[in-house]
């Protein structure tokens, strides 16, 4: 049922279990319709598959892959090596794989795992693995999921088991990205009950939003998230990109966009609405985030 290479240090178990499910797109494929497109390279599918109990399951690469391989484990037990570390794997947890670095993984032969995986790769994949939700998958993480994920496998896996059409490879790339999106921002997708499920910078963000008419300092914000200012602003602006009183500036005028667009109110009132006593300076702060003071941007027609 497996076959083992010995490549240069490299061992790849070929598992040919009951119910496997693999397809891996030829080079001629990749080289004829996806390298060339503009709507294809970016981000790819190179392989996918679907190892059911797969008892004796075990890759190891000495020198990694040229791409990611992100593994989703919906039953059983395995593990993986990545830069010196052994990590343990259980149902409803995944892990990512980074480019060209040594690894392995395998399932455990008391309790095979149950795993779907992708191997993708493309021009945008040194940017994606910069993403510090991206970098965070390369440990195991627990997900949750309403059968979206694995439903979004299996439209993946079926278009292109129906052939290398450019539609089919256009929507397979297109849900590949939905795919990954499920993993890295997994809360995004299927949001937890309680804020304490969250990390500080999301706790934080849920009662900027909740506070959007209102003043907040940057001390209301710290205190809020049980930490000191300066650690408060450094996590926040490592996460987000933003120091945390220009994300909420951003938030309140995104929200005057909306009743400069859906209502009648004058900006003086909107400006009121937002927490800004003075109208000037809210005109100030709306053109420093859009580009543009409040009545030109009433003025434009939009769609």
């Amino acid at each position: 049922m497996e076959q083992t290479e010995n490549k240069q240090g490299s061992f790849k178990n070929i598992w040919y279990g009951i119910g496997r499910r693999r397809i891996e797109l030829p080079g001629q494929v990749l080289r004829e319709k996806v390298l060339g497109d503009p709507l294809l390279n970016g981000l790819y599918i190179s392989s996918l598959g679907y190892y059911p109990n797969a008892k004796a399951h075990f890759t190891k690469r000495k020198k990694g892959l040229h791409g990611n391989m992100l593994f989703y484990c919906v039953a059983g037990q395995g593990f993986y090596e990545l830069r010196g570390e052994t990590y343990a794997i259980k149902a409803s947890e995944f892990f990512m794989l980074p480019c060209n670095e040594a690894h392995a993984y395998g399932s455990v032969d008391k309790d095979p795992w149950s795993i779907y995986w992708v191997h993708f790769d493309g021009k945008q994949l040194a940017a994606l693995n910069k993403i510090s939700a991206v970098t965070e998958c390369f440990k195991p993480v627990h997900i949750k999921d309403n059968g979206e994920i694995t439903g979004t496998f299996n439209k993946m896996y079926k278009f292109l088991e129906l052939g290398y059409s450019l539609d089919n490879l256009y929507f397979s790339g297109l849900c590949l990205q939905q795919f990954i999106s499920y993993f890295i921002y997994n809360g995004r997708h299927f949001p937890v009950i309680e804020n304490k499920e969250l990390d500080c910078v999301d706790r934080v963000i849920l009662f900027m939003q909740e506070k959007l008419q209102e003043s907040l300092t940057l001390t209301d914000l710290s205190r809020y998230s049980n930490y000191s200012v300066s650690r408060f602003s450094n996590l926040f602006k490592q996460k987000t990109g933003y120091a945390p009183m220009d994300y909420f500036m951003q938030m309140k005028i995104q929200q005057a966009c909306q009743l400069l667009d859906f209502t009648d109110k004058a900006i003086k009132e909107v400006a009121l609405t937002m927490g800004f006593d003075d109208p000037y300076y809210f005109s100030k702060r709306f053109k420093q985030v859009i580009g543009m003071p409040p009545q030109q941007y009433r003025a434009i027609k939009k769609d």
